[in-house]
C-alpha cells in the first residue's frame, strides 16, 4: 500500500504512515466511516424503494390525462370525482376515450395474517387503459366477483400464487364478499399496502356499497395519437367548470405524487433526515480522527514548517489521510450496506436494492466530505507559528 501511494503522490506517503502508526485507532476510524456509509446506503435504499413503490401503480395503466379531486395528493387519497366531468372532457376533439378509476384498500384475513391489497376497480371493456403486462386475463373480470391478484404481494406464499389460474382458482372472503382470483400479475408490496389487486368496477362497488359508479376516484383520459397533451390539459381546465379539480397529464400526476411522498409525508422526510444524519456522522468521525492525528504530530509538523514547507504541503498530508479513510471505509460500507438491503428486501418484499447510482453517489460524497474534514482539521496548522508549535 505504501508503494502504491508513493507512486500516486510522487512522495513518501506520510499521511498513510501516520494513520497506520496506531493501528487500533486506524481500525476504529475505518469502522466509523463504514458505519456512516451503511447508514446512508440504507436510508437511500429506503428512499429509492419509496419512489419505486409510489410510481409502480402508475405503470399499471396507460393514460395521457388524469382528473382528480383537489386534495388527491396521492393515487389512493382524496375525494371522488363526478363522472360528468369525463363526459364533458370527451367533447374535446383530442380526447378519444375515458375511464373511471376506483381505488380502495381491501383486507384479506388469512387466519391472523392479514394481507391488504390496494385494489383498482376498472372497466374491463376498456383494455387500452391497461399496460400490456396487465392485460392478461382482463376479460375474466367481466364476471362478477373475479379478481386478478398480485403474485408478489407480501404475505402471499409464492407457491400458492403460482397455482392461481382459471383451472385452479383461489377463493377468499373479504368485506363480506367472496372473491375468486383467476389470474395474477407482478406488482409487489409497498408502503401503503402489501400488494395490489385488479377487479371490475362493478365488483369494486359490491365491495364498497357506499360508493357509486357516478363518482370514481380518478378519471383517466386517452388522447388521439400525436395530440399535444399540454395544450389539451389547458383546454380541459378551461372547459371543466369545477376549478377545484386537478386536471394534469398522467406523467405529471405521477411526479406530483412522488414529490408529495418525499417532501410532505413523514416517511419521506424521515428518510431524508436519515441520509443527512449519516453524512454528518461520517464528517464528524473523519474530522475527529484527523484532528487528533494533527495534534499527535504537532512537533513533526512544526519541524516541517520551520524547514520552509508551506500550507499546501500540510494540507496534502491531511487530505491524503482523509482520502485513505474515505476510500477504505467505503468498501466495507458498500458490502455491509448491500447485504442489509438484500436482507430487508427479502423480509419486507419492498423494492430495496443497491444500485450503481447509489454506490457512485455515496462514494463521491464520502470522498468529498472526507476532504472537507481534512481541510477543517488543518486550519490550526495554517495559522500557527513554528515557534509556538514546539
Amino acid at each position: 500500500m505504501s508503494r502504491l501511494l508513493q507512486w500516486v503522490f510522487g512522495r513518501l506517503p506520510i499521511g498513510w504512515l501516520q494513520l497506520t502508526h496506531k493501528r487500533g485507532r486506524f481500525a476504529a476510524a475505518l469502522a466509523g466511516v463504514a458505519f456512516a456509509n451503511v447508514l446512508v446506503f440504507v436510508q437511500l435504499g429506503l428512499m429509492n424503494s419509496m419512489a419505486t413503490a409510489t410510481l409502480k401503480p402508475y405503470g399499471f395503466f396507460q393514460a395521457d390525462v388524469m382528473i382528480s379531486a383537489g386534495n388527491a395528493n396521492a393515487l389512493a387519497e382524496g375525494n371522488n370525482v363526478a363522472r360528468q366531468w369525463m363526459l364533458q372532457a370527451l367533447a374535446d376533439p383530442d380526447v378519444t376515450e375515458g375511464m373511471g378509476l376506483f381505488v380502495g384498500n381491501v383486507p384479506w384475513d388469512r387466519g391472523g395474517n392479514e394481507i391488504v391489497f390496494t385494489t383498482f376497480g376498472i372497466d374491463p371493456a376498456r383494455p387500452a387503459f391497461l399496460a400490456p403486462t396487465m392485460s392478461d386475463g382482463l376479460h375474466l373480470l367481466q364476471v362478477q366477483g373475479v379478481a386478478i391478484l398480485d403474485r408478489l404481494a407480501r404475505g402471499l406464499p409464492a407457491d400458492e400464487a403460482a397455482a392461481i389460474r382459471p383451472q385452479t382458482p383461489l377463493r377468499f372472503e373479504t368485506l363480506g364478499r367472496t372473491l375468486t382470483a383467476l389470474s395474477t400479475f407482478a406488482g409487489g408490496g409497498g408502503f401503503g399496502g402489501d400488494g395490489f389487486m385488479l377487479v371490475s368496477d362493478q365488483t369494486f362497488l359490491s365491495l364498497f356499497p357506499s360508493r357509486t359508479s357516478a363518482a370514481p376516484d380518478h378519471i383517466l383520459l386517452r388522447l388521439r395519437l400525436g395530440a399535444d397533451v399540454t395544450a389539451t390539459v389547458a383546454r380541459l381546465r378551461g372547459v371543466i367548470s369545477d376549478k377545484t379539480l386537478r386536471v394534469r397529464s398522467y406523467a405529471d400526476a405521477a411526479q406530483e405524487d412522488l414529490r408529495y411522498q418525499q417532501t410532505q409525508r413523514p416517511t419521506g422526510v424521515i428518510f431524508g433526515f436519515g441520509v443527512l444524519i449519516g453524512v454528518l456522522v461520517g464528517l464528524v468521525i473523519v474530522y475527529q480522527v484527523l484532528s487528533a492525528d494533527v495534534a499527535d504530530h504537532m512537533r513533526e509538523y512544526a519541524t516541517f514548517k520551520a524547514m520552509g514547507y508551506g500550507p499546501r504541503f500540510f494540507l496534502g498530508i491531511v487530505l491524503e489521510e482523509a482520502l485513505v479513510l474515505g476510500l477504505l471505509g467505503f468498501l466495507p460500507g458498500l458490502a455491509i450496506g448491500t447485504a442489509i438491503l438484500t436482507l430487508m428486501a427479502k423480509v419486507t418484499t419492498l423494492p430495496l436494492l443497491m444500485t450503481p447510482g447509489m454506490a457512485v453517489t455515496v462514494f463521491v460524497g464520502t470522498v468529498v466530505f472526507s476532504a472537507l474534514s481534512g481541510v477543517i482539521a488543518t486550519r490550526r496548522l495554517a495559522a500557527a507559528d513554528p515557534a509556538d508549535l514546539f
